[in-house]
């Protein structure tokens, strides 16, 4: 087998091998490699140690030192290059107490999580497999490098990246990997929500988002996204839906496109309808206001998970109205526009269609039509350029005061009855009609 390696790492490996050490790409840059996918990252292994790296490479920076790992730079392009290792045992079910360098490249790819990501490749000396990860990706299977119990107490993270790895290349996972990760779902206690947050993501914007469902039956989910769990237990009995509250997210999820805020927002926004739920006497569901209850807990799950305040923005506005239904007519729309936000609004619609989408078929051409109408109207306000916040306002309050408005508060009162007016009425957008409304009131 034959593998196309930059021609940078290729430099490295011919170093460190004329030094009389030994070395090789490993991992996912091998794994990605054969699956004809192109790696992120090369990283390298080698039977040198961290301060014979250093010696051999001008540009160096001590990335994980105490771990074996070297950066080595070239033409401003970093690859990792790790000493073989063999890990101690590890305490806290994440990190290994202390690690120790080996000259054995078996013993350093028997600690890695799964064979596939447990293969290493030299330009000369070829591919070495030694736990047949070939065979596993041939069969599409995510499987542990040895017990899975062993692996998974080692480093409960592996317990959410063993689905990660299912949803980004649509494989299934193991039966007994599959156990173990039953089994030690609840070690995930012991990972930071930092750490959750990036393999959730990861999972959310593959090519297989709805394998959140794996999550779910292995008690992962139930350890750091319990709602969504009620979310899959809680029945929709309206012709609206066909599905649970969690299979109708599921289905929302591969309808839209592979953005995170997007991605994240199917995954909220119908979070507090099982909160909300009720049944009335005909045995008919309602989850009425169940838009501000999903973004008041999207907000606590996206806190609780550490995301970054602008993902937390928009992801909570967009959960929050993305019920909204406004009619396809330019003043509905402006308005709709004006409220959920022109920064989103674009979002908001892929949004409502995804939503569309992982519904029942009951009225559906009604919902698609109005939608279409929602959009074009929306393709029109942005094409005639016509207002739709205060910041395309033609009057700003340095006008009103010159004027003899007194500032305060009564002055952005003023500004709002304008956009009001202008949301109305878009033509009398000009200084010279607004300035008479203001007189006129």
């Amino acid at each position: 087998m034959k593998l196309e390696i930059p021609s940078s790492a290729e430099k490295i490996l011919r170093v460190l091998e004329e030094n009389g050490h030994e070395a090789y790409v490993v991992g996912g840059c091998v794994r990605d490699s054969i699956l004809g996918r192109s790696p992120d990252d090369w990283d390298i292994t080698t039977s040198a140690s961290p301060e014979q790296v250093k010696e051999l490479f001008r540009k160096t920076v001590d990335t994980g030192l105490q771990h074996g790992t070297i950066t080595v730079l070239i033409d401003k392009e970093g690859f990792e290059v790790t000493t073989y290792r063999v890990d101690g045992d590890y305490e806290d079910g994440r990190h290994p107490r202390e690690v120790m360098f080996t000259s054995s490249l078996e013993e350093d790819l028997k600690r890695r999580d799964f064979t596939i990501n447990a293969m290493a490749y030299h330009p000369d000396r070829g591919l070495v497999d030694l736990f047949h990860g070939m065979e596993d990706m041939e069969q599409k299977v995510i499987r542990c490098v040895g017990d899975p119990m062993e692996r998974f107490r080692e480093d409960a993270l592996r317990i959410l990246r063993a689905v990660r790895f299912s949803a980004q290349l649509g494989f299934e996972i193991e039966e007994n990997t599959r156990a173990g990760i039953r089994s030690l779902a609840p070690n995930l206690k012991n990972v930071s929500a930092e750490r959750i947050q990036v393999e959730l993501v990861k999972l959310l914007v593959s090519p297989h988002p709805d394998y959140l469902r794996t999550a779910y039956e292995t008690g992962i989910t139930g350890e750091f996204l319990p709602e969504f769990d009620a979310c899959m237990k809680t029945e929709q009995n309206t012709p609206h839906h066909c599905y649970t509250v969690g299979e109708h997210t599921l289905q929302s999820l591969l309808k839209v496109r592979a953005d995170k805020v997007l991605r994240l927002t199917m995954l909220l926004h119908d979070m507090g309808k099982p909160v909300v739920k009720k049944t009335d006497e005909n045995g008919r569901d309602h989850f009425k206001l169940h838009g501000p209850e999903s973004e008041q807990m999207a907000k606590k799950i996206l806190r609780r998970l550490k995301f970054d305040n602008d993902t937390l923005y928009k992801v909570c506005r967009l959960v929050k109205w993305h019920d909204a239904r406004p009619l396809p007519e330019m003043v509905s729309v402006r308005r709709a526009v004006n409220k959920i936000g022109e920064d989103i609004f674009p979002l908001y619609l892929e949004v409502q269609e995804a939503d569309m989408l992982a519904q029942s078929t009951y009225r559906r051409e009604e919902k698609k039509a109005r939608l279409q109408g929602v959009r074009k109207c929306y393709e029109e306000i942005l094409e005639r350029k016509q207002c739709i916040s205060l910041k395309s306002l033609a009057v700003t309050g340095r006008d009103l005061i010159a004027a003899g408005c007194k500032p305060g508060p009564g002055l952005g009162d003023i500004l709002d009855e304008m956009l009001e007016h202008v949301l109305e009425y878009p033509e009398d957008n000009t200084k010279e009609k607004l300035m008479k409304f203001f007189e006129k009131n």
